[in-house]
């Protein structure tokens, strides 16, 4: 009996370990909710998804197969033949023989070799394919989203899925899921090898394959939830790191940078903790895995070894030292794929929480969308009515409350009122940036939500507030809806609205280099540039949002002659506050609190000497007390 002390000895090891992984899994499902442990989407549905993406790639995911069955033959082969040289040393030794081993074992080293390095270019051809597909479907989604549900996600965190996320599927698809394929091959075709070689000794290693599953299933668990954090973490960062990278003027003008660095170490800690926590979680598994590796081992010389100097058989069978050379490699080779299997289920975890957060924002069901019926609007006279519309952004909090106005074709109408009167908001549910709550918005006597948003939105240029610049080139900026547009046309459109005098100026003319944001020029020559753009689509409707709040003199005067011109252009919206630059509008209507409380032409409103004759002269009084100042800082 006491020459099964050492099996005896290593099977309790086995067991004080399995019981304290079983011990700490019990906890963890206890406290699945404390820790934060959820999974919204189940992994067949994942897989599911994933695969419609590769479903197209499957010829190339055939011939991958078709040669990892050569690598997997030198898994199963080359042992047997290290086992044979050990036998031929053994008795007889003829060096013919063993030179005939030799090539026969570089040759299948060679095919194997040769097939591994097609199997991984293919694959990863096929996964930068797969990725792309993802990739392009999720930033055309992103496209899709209202500007509501813009504004709700942080920009870092969409830019972490187009990028962080999708790599991390990559992998899955260039190098994981054809790995745990192989591996899981390998594993049974080593069995059977093993079972034909010598079923008592394999029986033997069998012995360890049910702890293995167990700290398998409990390291799945660990996993998830370490994977889980890790992604969150990473999220956070970069969602932090995009908004004060893009404010960072603003931190250092209120000399913030200090508070700013103790917050972002603050989530650079948290990310850490989490990357120490998968690190530790992986490194408790692999040990254990190699743990019952080396007892197999040991447990296979001890009975082996014993058995074949004894000259004795295990349950009946003769124990060579052929045999334990073979069975020692294929210990190796039983072992170390499911050692990979633990790295790669580690890789296919953060697939998962990647695509899960991509499928997130894919299930994003976007809130404005065409209707079944919607028709394209090929031509537009430029009538626009409001009827009886109430509109807010937030439930209950009312922006527009029964707005009712009509705008004839051919007509400059001009909205003025306090911050937050709903000015501006009146221009976006003209373009159906949003959808208002009750009322109709006709265009042309065609309810707005009848027509498709693209051809709706054809019909209208939008010169905002904060022009926003791409980095390219002036031209690309000015093109930015379609190509196909002369240069004189685009020069027309520049000098139409004044934006030539400062394009002359530049080296490059139309090709000068426009940095990230247009942060190259200035606020007034962005402008300029965001008017030229927006006449040279020809519009039926132009729309002007505080166009002129952020101008200089010198391009205010530029753009005051130009809105002369645009007023006879078409439709004409303007928001200003500058009263100043809309007296020439048809009609001028006063907003406050989302109602119409006035409305008619400048001298009309003046005449009226209501809330639009108050903010007149308001203006009146302090544009001339500046001048009075400049005049008597010049004298």
């Amino acid at each position: 009996m006491h020459e099964f002390y050492p099996l005896i000895a290593v099977g309790a090891v086995v067991g004080v370990l399995s019981l304290i992984f079983v011990a700490a899994y019990a906890m963890m499902k206890d406290k699945k909710t404390a820790i934060g442990f959820d999974r919204y989407m189940a992994d067949g549905e994942i897989l599911r998804r994933l695969f419609k993406y590769a479903k197209p790639y499957w010829p190339s995911f055939l011939a991958v197969l078709v040669l990892m069955g050569f690598s997997i033959a030198y898994d199963v082969i080359s042992p047997l033949i290290i086992g044979d040289i050990e036998e031929m040393i053994k008795q007889d030794f003829e060096l013919e023989p063993l030179f005939i081993y030799v090539a026969v074992y570089a040759s299948i080293l060679v095919v194997s070799l040769v097939c591994t390095y097609i199997h991984a270019i293919i694959l990863q051809k096929t996964g930068q394919k797969i990725l792309s597909s993802i990739r392009e479907d999720l930033f055309m989604h992103i496209e899709s989203l209202s500007h509501a549900q813009l504004s709700s996600i942080p920009v870092g965190k969409l830019v972490t899925r187009i990028t962080n996320d999708t790599n991390a599927i990559s992998m899955m698809f260039t190098n994981i899921l054809v790995n745990l394929v192989k591996n899981i091959f390998v594993i049974f075709v080593i069995l059977a090898a093993m079972l034909l070689l010598n079923y008592q000794l394999t029986l033997m290693i069998l012995c360890f394959v049910p702890f293995i599953i167990l700290f398998t299933v409990i390291f799945r668990k660990f996993s998830r939830r370490a994977y889980r954090n890790v992604k969150d973490a990473t999220t956070d960062i970069n969602t932090f790191t995009s908004e004060h990278l893009s404010g960072m003027k603003i931190i250092q003008i209120f000399n913030r940078e200090e508070r700013k660095q103790q917050e972002f170490e603050e989530r650079n800690r948290r990310l850490g903790r989490a990357k120490r926590q998968q690190i530790f979680v992986f490194g408790i598994f692999r040990p254990v895995v190699y743990m019952l590796y080396i007892s197999s081992v040991l447990c296979l010389l001890y009975l082996g070894g014993r058995g074949y100097i004894k000259d004795t058989v295990f349950l009946g069978q003769t124990i060579t030292s052929g045999t334990v050379v073979t069975f020692y490699m294929y210990i190796s080779k039983f072992f170390n794929p499911i050692q990979s299997l633990a790295e790669q289920f580690n890789w296919l975890q953060s697939a998962f929480a990647s695509a899960e957060k991509i499928f997130t924002v894919m299930d994003m069901e976007p809130q404005i969308v065409d209707s079944p019926d919607a028709i394209e609007l090929s031509e537009c006279k430029g009538n626009i009515e409001f009827k009886n519309v109430w509109f807010c952004y937030n439930e209950g909090e009312w922006i527009l409350r029964d707005v009712s106005f009509k705008v004839n074709a051919g007509e400059t109408v001009a909205f003025v009122g306090s911050t937050g009167s709903g000015k501006t908001t009146i221009l976006s549910l003209i373009c159906r940036n949003y959808d208002i709550q009750r009322g109709q918005i006709l265009i042309d006597g065609i309810d707005i939500k009848r027509i498709k948003i693209s051809s709706l939105r054809r019909q209208f240029g939008q010169m905002l507030q904060d022009v926003f610049l791409f980095s390219g080139t002036i031209r690309s900026n000015i093109l930015l809806r379609e190509e196909g547009i002369p240069d004189r046309e685009v020069l027309a459109a520049c000098k139409y609205v004044n934006a030539d005098k400062i394009i002359n100026r530049l080296e490059n003319g139309l090709d000068e280099e426009v940095r990230e944001r247009g942060n190259n020029f200035s606020a007034g020559q962005r402008q300029l540039i965001s008017f030229a753009r927006t006449i040279v689509h020809k519009p039926s409707v132009m729309i002007l949002d505080e166009a002129t709040a952020n101008i200089d003199t010198e391009t205010e005067l530029l753009i005051q002659d130009s809105l002369d011109r645009l007023m006879s252009f078409g439709t004409l919206l303007i928001v200003a506050h500058r009263l100043s630059t809309i007296r020439k509008a048809d009609r001028i209507i006063y907003l406050s609190h989302g109602q119409i409380k006035e409305q008619g032409s400048h001298e009309e409103l003046l005449r009226l000497r209501g809330r639009y004759y108050k903010l007149y002269m308001m203006q009146f009084d302090r544009e001339n007390s500046k001048k009075l100042q400049r005049l008597k800082n010049s004298t």
